[in-house]
């Protein structure tokens, strides 16, 4: 993981207001959110390995959900920082067929969640990153 200095953190504004803006940059939220925290995550490489990940807190109201409006939900963003994940390609060897089991565990987790980051990928996230900045500072 690469943390990326920004003139976005510590930056409070409404939810909606920031998701929809980086939308237009394909950032989705990310699926780790709760009602009090979140990031905003965008792969950097087809594979989906490398991602740009904007982090923030709910410092007002209640985060819902991407799809829905969160009127009044204000959010302070925190430290971007770029991170990999490493996958085991191809097949598991030591997979069970698992009727039930398939519909909880259909992805196996990562071989090493915070590999190391190559420099052409910190340097693209720093770009992106001041595309984002430009819109919201």
């Amino acid at each position: 993981m690469k943390p990326i200095p920004s003139a976005l953190e510590s930056r409070t504004d409404h939810f909606d207001h920031v998701r929809d803006h980086v939308q237009q940059f394909q950032f989705t939220l990310g699926g780790n959110w709760d009602y009090t925290q979140g990031c905003f995550d965008r792969a950097l490489d087809e594979e989906h390995k490398v991602w740009l990940r904007l982090p923030f807190e709910v410092t007002r109201g209640r985060l819902e959900g991407a799809e829905t409006s969160n009127p009044g939900t204000l959010i302070m963003m925190g430290t971007p920082f770029v991170l990999k994940h490493i996958y085991n390609e191809g097949l598991d060897s030591e997979a069970v067929p698992r009727t039930y089991g398939a519909l909880i565990d259909q992805f196996q987790d990562p071989v090493d969640k915070d590999a190391s980051v190559e420099e052409h990928w910190v340097t693209q996230a720093k770009e992106l990153l001041r595309e984002v900045e430009q819109g919201l500072v």
